[in-house]
C-alpha cells in the first residue's frame, strides 16, 4: 500500500451516529482508512485524550456583504475564514446578495472575486434573492442551481430586501422547479415598523428598544406565514435563526401537517437575553441582531429544540460590525436611534465552543448530537454530504481535534475576527478546538495559523437530500 500522508492516532472518533476509538489514515486529502494498526505515514498526529470530529460547517455567515451607504462589515473573506477555522470550522456558507436590479450571475461573480485566494476554509454560496423577476427565476436560477448553487434565501423584513407574499410564492415556485432549497428570515415587517414608529413618537431611541420593537409575535406570525406559503407550493423550507418557543411550535405544527420544515437556531439565543441590550450608554448596541435575544424561558426552549430535533441546524449567523467605528455600530445615525444601528453580531469563532461547553460539557446534548447539529446535518441539507460532514472512507479529511477538558474565557484579545469586540466577552467555556485539518492539511493548531490564505476552495453542492433524523 502507498504510504499514508497522515495518520491520526489514539483519539475518540465521533460521527453523528457513533463514538469509537480508532485511528484515521489520510491520503491525497481524503480519509482512506479507519481502524487500528494502520500503515506508516509521513505525518503522525497523536490525538490521545482528544475528540476527533468532522470539521464544523457553519451554513449561516455574512461576509463582506454590502449594506446601507456608509456601513461596512468588519470581516472580509480572509478575516472571517481565519476566525472560522480557529473556531473549529472547515467549511462556511456565506450569502451572495443580489442587489435590486442586479442579475444573479453578476452577484455571484462579484462574490467570487472577493473570496478567491483569500480563504482559510472551504466556502459555498447561498443566493439572497431581493429581485425575483421572471428572468431571474426562470433563467438565471436554474442555471446556477445546475452549477452547484443549490440554496437561496428570502427576507420577510428589511427595507430593500423584503419580499411580498406573492413574491415569496413565486420564488418558492422557482425553487421547486430548479431544485433549490429556500431559507427564510421570518419576521413580520409591518409589526416591526409600526412598533418602531410608536417608539420614535415616545422618544424611545436607546438600543434596548431594538428588542421590544421586534417581539416574539412578529417572529411567530411570520414563521407561520412562511410555512403556509411553502405548503401552497409544496416545497421544503428552512426557518433560520429561531429564537423562541412560539416559533418552534409553528415548525412542529407544520411538520405534523406533513410540511417539510427545517429549523435553525444560534448561540445568541442560548446565552444572551434582551437584558444585554439594556446597558449603560450605547453599549447595548453590541448586541443588536435580529431576531433579538429573548429571555431565559426562550433560552430553555431553544435548548429543548436542540435536544429533541425541532432544530436540525446550529449556526452562528455571523454578521460582524466594529463597535468603535463610524462605519459600524457607532455610525452617526445609529447613535441617534436604535433603528439605524447596523444589525448583526460576530460569532463564527465562538459558536462551536459555546455549544460544546453549554451543551456537551453541561450534559444538555451528547457528543453525537453536537456533531449532527454543527456538521453532518448542514452537509446533508445543503448538498455536501458525504464529501463533507462526516468521517468516513472517501470523505474529505476535514477534521477538528477537540480537547473536552480545556477551559478558556472568551475574550476579544484571543479571537481572530475583524470586529473589535465579542458579545460573549467573559463567558467561561469548557471544551476547545485545538487543531483544524482541511482536506488533510493542518490549518490551525493551538490558535495559530500554519498555512497561508488561499487554501480554501469553493464547493459546488448537490440539491438537498432526505429529511434529517
Amino acid at each position: 500500500m502507498t504510504l499514508l500522508d497522515t495518520v491520526i492516532t489514539g483519539g475518540t472518533v465521533v460521527t453523528a451516529s457513533d463514538v469509537s476509538r480508532a485511528d484515521i489514515g489520510i491520503r491525497d486529502g481524503k480519509v482512506v482508512l479507519i481502524g487500528s494498526e494502520l500503515p506508516a505515514a509521513k505525518e503522525e498526529i497523536d490525538a490521545t485524550g482528544l475528540y476527533v470530529l468532522p470539521g464544523g460547517i457553519d451554513s449561516h455567515v455574512h461576509i463582506a456583504q454590502p449594506g446601507e451607504p456608509g456601513v461596512v462589515m468588519a470581516d472580509d473573506f480572509e478575516s472571517a475564514t481565519r476566525s472560522a477555522v480557529c473556531g473549529g470550522h472547515t467549511t462556511v456558507l456565506p450569502f451572495c446578495l443580489q442587489a435590486k436590479g442586479q442579475s444573479l450571475h453578476d452577484a455571484v461573480r462579484w462574490y467570487h472575486g472577493l473570496a478567491e485566494g483569500n480563504c482559510f476554509t472551504d466556502v459555498s454560496f447561498h443566493l439572497i434573492l431581493t429581485d425575483p423577476t421572471p428572468q431571474v427565476l426562470g433563467q438565471e436560477l436554474p442555471g446556477l442551481v445546475a452549477d452547484g448553487y443549490t440554496s437561496i434565501k428570502v427576507f420577510m423584513t428589511y427595507e430593500g430586501m423584503k419580499l411580498s407574499d406573492r413574491e415569496i410564492l413565486e420564488t418558492l415556485e422557482g425553487a421547486k422547479s430548479s431544485g433549490a432549497l429556500c431559507m427564510v428570515h421570518a419576521e413580520n415587517d409591518d409589526i416591526i415598523e409600526y412598533l418602531r414608529d410608536r417608539a420614535a413618537d415616545r422618544g424611545d431611541t436607546a438600543p434596548k428598544f431594538h428588542a421590544t420593537t421586534r417581539p416574539v409575535t412578529a417572529e411567530r406570525e411570520a414563521t407561520h406565514r412562511a410555512i403556509s406559503l411553502a405548503e401552497v407550493i409544496d416545497v421544503p423550507i428552512v426557518i433560520v435563526h429561531v429564537s423562541n418557543r412560539d416559533a418552534m411550535e409553528e415548525i412542529q405544527a407544520g411538520r405534523r401537517r406533513g410540511s417539510k420544515v427545517f429549523g435553525e437556531t444560534c448561540p445568541q439565543y442560548l446565552v444572551l437575553t434582551r437584558d444585554d441590550l439594556d446597558l449603560e450608554g450605547f453599549d447595548g448596541a453590541k448586541y443588536v441582531c435580529s431576531p433579538p435575544p429573548r429571555d431565559t424561558a426562550s433560552q430553555a426552549a431553544c435548548w429543548d429544540g436542540l435536544r429533541t430535533g425541532v432544530f436540525d441546524l446550529y449556526s452562528s449567523d455571523h454578521c460582524p460590525y466594529r463597535f468603535e467605528d463610524r462605519q459600524g455600530k457607532k455610525r452617526p445615525a445609529g447613535l441617534k436611534s436604535f433603528r439605524w444601528v447596523p444589525n448583526g453580531i460576530p460569532g463564527v469563532e465562538t459558536s462551536l465552543p459555546i455549544l460544546f461547553s453549554e451543551g456537551v460539557s453541561k450534559g444538555r446534548i451528547d457528543i453525537t448530537r453536537f456533531v449532527a447539529l454543527t456538521s453532518t446535518n448542514h452537509a446533508k441539507l445543503y448538498g455536501l454530504y458525504p464529501r463533507k460532514g462526516t468521517i468516513a472512507v472517501g470523505s474529505d479529511a476535514d477534521i477538528t481535534l477537540w480537547d473536552p477538558s480545556r477551559q478558556e474565557v472568551l475574550r476579544q484579545d484571543i479571537l481572530h475576527h475583524g470586529a473589535d469586540y465579542t458579545p460573549y466577552e467573559g463567558l467561561e467555556v469548557t471544551g476547545w478546538p485545538v487543531r483544524t485539518i482541511l482536506r488533510g492539511k493542518t490549518v490551525m493548531r493551538d490558535g495559530e495559523l500554519l498555512v497561508d490564505k488561499g487554501i480554501g476552495r469553493h464547493q459546488k453542492r448537490a440539491v438537498h437530500g432526505e429529511r434529517l433524523e
